[in-house]
């Protein structure tokens, strides 16, 4: 439309999370549709042509994964200090004054890197802004799904010590 926003977001986005879900259930990496689908359109594509086009080329990768594998791991070195170097550039649209969004953001930030672990430093955000936002009496800035989530994640963090003692 008129403001950007692609017609039918909603059900876009609905998918791809489901798709999110079911890659995660399966173990294996979900495709953002989304993403995709948006970049088309801003480069021109209006019909199913260009994600047929996508997925056959998609396809056409996986004769070339043993090509993939003969690369080091050191090759993709400088393309993922650009990424991490794009990523940091958002780290000014953050609330700094705002402990509660502050905190959770430092702590997914620096966790992310030191514990080697993305899942570590998305918990603990996760955690982080539910207790902080209820020692600060804001418990509906905590939507219940939210709240589930940090749930979910000290399951995850407790999971491992439980079961030292435990055994």
């Amino acid at each position: 439309d008129k403001d950007g926003t692609p017609p039918n977001a909603d059900r876009i986005l609905l998918v791809d999370s489901l798709a999110a879900v079911a890659g995660g259930a399966g173990g294996v990496s979900s495709n953002t549709s989304y993403i995709e689908s948006a970049s088309g359109v801003g480069e021109g594509a209006r019909t199913g042509l260009a994600s047929v086009v996508t997925g056959v080329l998609f396809l056409l990768t996986t004769f070339l994964a043993p090509l993939v594998a003969v690369i080091p791991y050191e090759a993709a070195t400088p393309a993922l200090i650009i990424v991490g170097f794009l990523m940091m550039t958002q780290i000014k649209s953050i609330d700094w004054e705002d402990y509660g969004i502050a905190i959770p953001a430092f702590l997914t930030i620096i966790l992310m890197p030191f514990t080697y672990n993305i899942s570590v430093g998305i918990g603990a955000g996760f955690v982080s802004y539910v207790v902080i936002r209820y020692l600060q009496g804001r418990r509906k800035d905590v939507h219940p799904l939210l709240l589930l989530t940090a749930g979910l994640f000290m399951i995850y963090f407790l999971n491992n010590p439980i079961n030292t003692w435990v055994a």
